[in-house]
């Protein structure tokens, strides 16, 4: 349905967003958005609803790293198996299949490099089916999930005084 896409997009750019201020953006009754949200989060359409933190302007250090993860793949599973293992870690904020090098990309997440290198060396690399690791760890984060965390343009305008 068109109008769900809809409704979907704009929830995914702002969640915050009543169900009055959707119904006049898509031309509908507040009730059937509503009715239709409550579908959605049903059918597992819309699965939970995020903030974006900036954890460094809210004076929390969190530590971000990318792993690339070689696997080896089982028989009758393919790699689903090893990324279901992956993805039950606390550590981890995402993992995804991917093409090229190495098979899986895991964004793991901990409150120092410490933390996450003892993840890969201790949990991460002993799962039966990994055959190689290779961390990256995020020096500075400009864009998160679609949302730039510190606009430049906003600096770079002239201050102009009577």
């Amino acid at each position: 349905m068109e109008r769900d896409a809809e409704l979907l997009e704009l929830l995914e750019a702002d969640s915050r967003l009543s169900h009055k201020q959707l119904a006049d953006m898509l031309g509908m009754q507040e009730e059937q958005v509503a009715e239709r949200i409550r579908v959605l989060e049903e059918e597992g359409a819309i699965l939970c609803y995020r903030t974006v933190v900036n954890w460094e302007k809210a004076g929390r250090e969190k530590v971000y790293a990318f792993i690339k993860v070689k696997v080896m793949p089982q028989r009758d599973v393919g790699f689903d198996a090893v990324a279901e293992r992956i993805y039950r870690f606390p550590e981890v904020n995402s993992v995804y299949l991917v093409s090229g090098d190495y098979d899986l990309a895991v964004l793991a997440e901990g409150e120092s490099m410490k933390e996450v290198a003892h993840f890969v060396a201790t949990k991460l690399s002993t799962i039966d089916g990994v055959v190689s690791t290779s961390t990256h760890f995020v020096l500075k984060a400009y864009k998160q999930e679609g949302v730039i965390l510190e606009d430049t343009e906003k600096n770079k305008r002239l201050v102009v005084t009577p």
